[in-house]
């Protein structure tokens, strides 16, 4: 993997890059759909491609693992060959769904032993289990496996729990560098950057991880419970110290403004459910602002679901029609739902780098910020 940093905002620490990878180039900043199971639900690859504009998707290490199984995905050639997904893929590695699973996980200095949420079958997950799992699923970029602190931890446990991640990190870059690609070509070994809201520790943990000198570095163990401006100081803490020219992925976050602020503070990478899940909860994310599609007063309302026309079904269909669809249950209306909101988050990070490339992102990041706070 190669990144080339290309423009540097003059007024923030915007910037805007390139990723090179074994399936494709992605532009930076850049939100990537969430995948979890080998899907964007409710989206075909022929969306995501031609009319979403995605460059990346993600899918999750603990979910393909459980189903359909890594033996699948190996006989089959890995993730890209059985979802046809043909650009670049991250894989979680679980580290996240293991930390919601509280009540049916143990973490041990061996690994994480937890129960299926399918059949509640017991499973041992170790730096190198993970490692060799992420190989198999065959993603461009894989993540290190780490524990995700809660946002409320106390100071002892944060710290406990970044001492167990970085000793895990250790058995996960041992493990991937004494493997190969199974698939002909190379993969990327993302550190996690943990330390919960505590400066001292993400400090302690962003220094760390830079010695490690990886293809690119991600933030993780934010937007997990704690105050907003709390994650967005925890952000400018540890990129003063990761590498300027490496990608840096916050994992997990969030609403658009979220990305606005994260952009402005360094971010280049973002992944979230949001945009999906919301959409087929009938919430709407447009440029002029927040719609909940299910309100009455868009009954009757036949003008195009965002007036930007940002996504192609925009151009489609009304506001009435998905305020019928999204009422009476069809699974059209959580399609296209979900079409518009992602359609909406890769439109808003192409904007948010043509205008670092023409050197007034601040200002329209301030113009958006507040046009992104309406609920209309």
């Amino acid at each position: 993997m190669k990144f080339e940093l290309q423009y540097n905002d003059t007024k923030s620490n915007a910037r805007a890059g390139l990723i090179t990878t074994a399936h494709g180039i992605i532009e930076t900043p850049i939100f990537m759909p969430v995948g979890t199971q080998g899907t964007v639900k409710g989206v075909h690859v022929t969306e995501l491609e031609n009319e979403i504009k995605a460059q990346i998707i993600l899918g999750n290490t603990y979910h393909l693992y459980l189903r359909p199984g890594i033996d699948i995905l190996e006989r089959v050639g890995g993730l890209h060959k059985f979802n046809s997904w043909n650009k670049p893929i991250l894989t979680d590695s679980g580290g996240f769904q293991v930390f919601s699973l509280s009540e049916n996980r143990k973490l041990k200095e061996e690994g994480a032993e937890f129960r299926s949420h399918i059949d509640g079958s017991k499973h041992m997950f170790t730096p190198e289990k993970v490692m060799d799992i992420e190989r198999a699923i065959g993603a461009d970029i894989i993540m290190a496996f780490d524990e995700c602190c809660p946002g409320d931890a106390d100071y002892n446990y944060a710290k406990q729990s970044l001492g167990l991640t970085e000793r895990w990190l250790d058995r996960c870059f041992a493990r991937f560098n004494n493997t190969e690609p199974k698939y002909g070509y190379e993969q990327s070994l993302f550190p996690i950057v943990q330390g919960c809201t505590y400066k001292d520790l993400r400090q302690r943990a962003a220094e760390n991880v830079a010695k490690k000198n990886a293809d690119g570095n991600a933030i993780g163990g934010l937007a997990v419970g704690e105050p907003t401006e709390k994650m967005y100081e925890m952000i400018e803490v540890v990129n003063e110290i990761l590498p300027k020219d490496k990608p840096r992925y916050l994992m997990g976050v969030g609403t658009p403004i979220n990305l606005l602020e994260a952009i402005e503070r360094g971010v280049d990478m973002f992944d979230c459910i949001m945009p999906t899940r919301n959409g087929r909860n009938g919430q709407l994310f447009t440029a002029y602002g927040t719609i909940n599609i299910r309100n009455k007063k868009w009954e009757d309302d036949f003008s195009p679901i965002d007036p930007a026309n940002i996504s192609y079904v925009d151009t489609l269909y009304s506001k009435a029609y998905l305020h019928h669809l999204i009422k009476a249950e069809e699974l059209l209306g959580l399609q296209i739902a979900s079409i518009h909101n992602l359609g909406f988050y890769l439109w808003l990070v192409k904007e948010a780098r043509k205008h670092i490339i023409e050197g007034d992102f601040s200002i329209w990041k301030s113009k958006m910020v507040v046009q992104l706070s309406n609920r209309l």
